[in-house]
């Protein structure tokens, strides 16, 4: 599998335009919330997300597989399968493979390969904290999401240190869209539990495109995201839901009430923009 020619940012762009969503659906699989008709499938974790997937492709702008959810379970192949499965059922929704890599050399290198050649992911998340020679391996290979200002709690421990009269996560904002988007393409990660630091993160970057984690289970309010981090044109954000959305039902219905809630979700996004 690989990417289009466009290359991310433009697949993105048309995504939002297409779809006139904000939304993106985080596939996290976890087979103890799975409807019994799965239990025991041999490909319960492939089956269970491509039916999310083909419920909500046409409300979203991209999916982020998370990676962690599919290697804890021995299901890299059904990873695999399904990023198959939305290249070929939903070609026009980008990929974002959740994985948080930093590493440098040739260990960078691979993961870039295991990203963009096996997973056919169109971006991938990454950690920034070993520089600039950790990203470059993915550049080469295809565009980077970039650790910013995440949702958790601990996040504060270190991106809200003081570094020449900014806090850090603004020092790398900086880096990133000054240096850093020279490479190649690049987006950052900005929690939705943050929305004034969003805000600062989006003056800082411009238009660059901003993975927004932590609306729903994590507690963050898409409206007060959008408010917050839209571009002037209403874009420019991914809107990322991943629980909320994938265990809206427990029963053979998982699919239609996870539509359901993507619908809601994809809305309260068009609402705080449009207002």
């Amino acid at each position: 599998m690989t990417t289009t020619a466009s290359g991310f940012h433009g697949r993105l762009a048309a995504a939002w335009e297409r779809n006139d969503s904000l939304l993106c659906v985080g596939l996290d699989p976890d087979p103890s919330r799975f409807p019994r008709s799965l239990d025991g499938a041999p490909d319960a974790v492939f089956r269970f997300c491509a039916e999310i997937v083909d419920a909500t492709a046409d409300l979203v702008c991209a999916f982020k597989p998370q990676i962690a959810h599919f290697a804890a379970l021995r299901a890299e192949d059904q990873l695999e399968r399904l990023c198959e499965h939305i290249a070929e059922r939903h070609p026009a929704v980008p990929i974002i493979l959740d994985a948080k890599r930093g590493d440098i050399g040739s260990t960078a290198e691979q993961y870039a390969r295991e990203a963009f050649g096996r997973y056919g992911a169109d971006a991938v998340t990454v950690n920034p904290y070993l520089g600039t020679d950790s990203v470059e391996p993915f550049l080469a290979a295809g565009a980077i999401i970039a650790l910013c200002r995440t949702s958790n709690p601990g996040g504060a421990d270190l991106q809200l240190l003081e570094v020449d009269g900014e806090p850090l996560y603004l020092r790398v904002a900086r880096m990133i869209a000054e240096q850093w988007s020279a490479l190649g393409e690049v987006g950052l990660v900005v929690g939705a539990t943050h929305p004034e630091e969003l805000s600062r993160v989006r003056a800082t970057v411009g238009d660059l495109p901003i993975l927004v984690p932590g609306v729903g289970a994590q507690g963050g309010d898409a409206r007060e995201a959008v408010t917050a981090g839209a571009t002037a044109n209403g874009r420019g954000l991914i809107v990322n839901s991943s629980r909320a959305v994938l265990y809206a039902g427990s029963g053979e219905d998982f699919a239609d009430a996870a539509r359901a809630v993507a619908i809601a979700t994809r809305d309260a996004c068009r609402i705080s923009r449009e207002g």
